[in-house]
């Protein structure tokens, strides 16, 4: 008696649930994933997120170009695009996750030649990186300047406008107000 009253109860259990998800209001793609349905999205989902979610691309910035390259180094590493799927995943991740625009002026002076180094380099960060990334994405890294070095020379394989003449104020401002926190006595 007790088993059938236990399997009674289970199947009950059951239908339960069977009943509430399917009266329950189903989330769009775009809900689950966080992409905006567009041509393209389909090409990008069955491509894209089958190695990785959604939020690796949601946070990237890129232009046209840099979306392109992206692709091409997904095929390296083994994604299996058809060549008549790239243009489309292009075109899609640079109309949505494309560069953001300049910031309108501050009213501050922009930095000139002659300004100091760390000046430069808060310009240089404020002018091409915030273009694609946001502050805490810097923020999160705390690299030596060795480490921010190598990431600044990644950015601009990735497509990132950074002059030589550039680069090592850049790479100052990263590490001085970005680089590894002192250790805490007693940790």
């Amino acid at each position: 008696m007790r088993r059938i009253i236990k399997l009674t109860v289970t199947l009950f259990a059951c239908g339960l649930t069977i009943i509430s998800s399917l009266s329950a209001p189903r989330a769009t793609a775009q809900q689950q994933d966080g992409l905006p349905e567009s041509a393209g999205v389909e090409i990008v989902r069955g491509q894209c997120l089958n190695c990785h979610e959604a939020d690796l691309i949601v946070q990237q910035r890129l232009s046209k170009t840099g979306w392109t390259r992206e692709i091409e180094k997904m095929v390296r590493w083994g994604a299996t695009v058809k060549d008549s799927d790239k243009e489309p995943m292009a075109d899609y991740l640079a109309r949505h996750f494309g560069q953001r625009p300049l910031k309108a002026a501050t009213g501050q002076a922009a930095a000139t030649p002659d300004a100091s180094s760390a000046e430069r380099g808060k310009a240089i960060f404020e002018n091409k990186c915030l273009l694609c990334h946001e502050v805490d994405l810097t923020g999160q890294q705390r690299l030596s300047r060795i480490g921010w070095m190598r990431e600044v020379e990644k950015m601009i394989r990735w497509g990132a406008t950074v002059t030589d003449a550039e680069k090592d104020p850049l790479v100052d401002y990263l590490f001085k107000n970005y680089g590894p926190r002192p250790r805490t006595a007693g940790k």
